[in-house]
């Protein structure tokens, strides 16, 4: 397991029409705050602030095809001009487990990085990909390594 230390930051927060919704600095737009988007901001902070990740090389929730399957990842970094990273978030109540990371797995088939991890805030787990096997790692990779 990977100790995360989440940096400081001002979150926007709203209330409109009885939902609470939080402003994507990535997608430039309001949210909903699931306590899993809790989750996915506050990595999305990590890699920015923290570990120095390019913003313009990260995307939020985008859409991907497995087979004839339409899935959504929730962060993934480019590096290269290539999927680099892909990270899995889950809400801080969803125990990280094999299922998640065969998830996690599933959605690389696709977008073949190198990288992946897997979080629910309080876990964080990261992984290399090598000859079709899953090593762990003990901290998150470097952008510049």
């Amino acid at each position: 397991m990977i100790k995360i230390d989440y940096p400081a930051y001002d979150f926007r927060i709203k209330e409109e029409a009885g939902r609470e919704l939080i402003f994507d600095p990535q997608r430039r737009q309001w949210v909903r705050l699931t306590p899993e988007e809790w989750v996915r901001q506050n990595m999305l902070q990590f890699l920015l602030q923290v570990k120095k990740y390019p913003a313009s090389l990260i995307a939020v929730e985008k859409e991907i095809m497995l087979g004839e399957l339409r899935k959504r990842f929730d962060l993934l970094v480019f590096k290269n001009d290539r999927p680099w990273m892909v990270i899995e978030c889950k809400e801080m109540n969803v125990p990280l487990n094999e299922a998640v990371l065969r998830q996690t797995l599933n959605y690389n088939i696709s977008l073949r990085a190198s990288f992946l991890v897997i979080t629910n805030g309080r876990e964080t787990h990261a992984f290399s990909l090598l000859d079709g096997q899953a090593h762990p790692l003990g901290s998150m990779p470097d952008f510049e390594t």
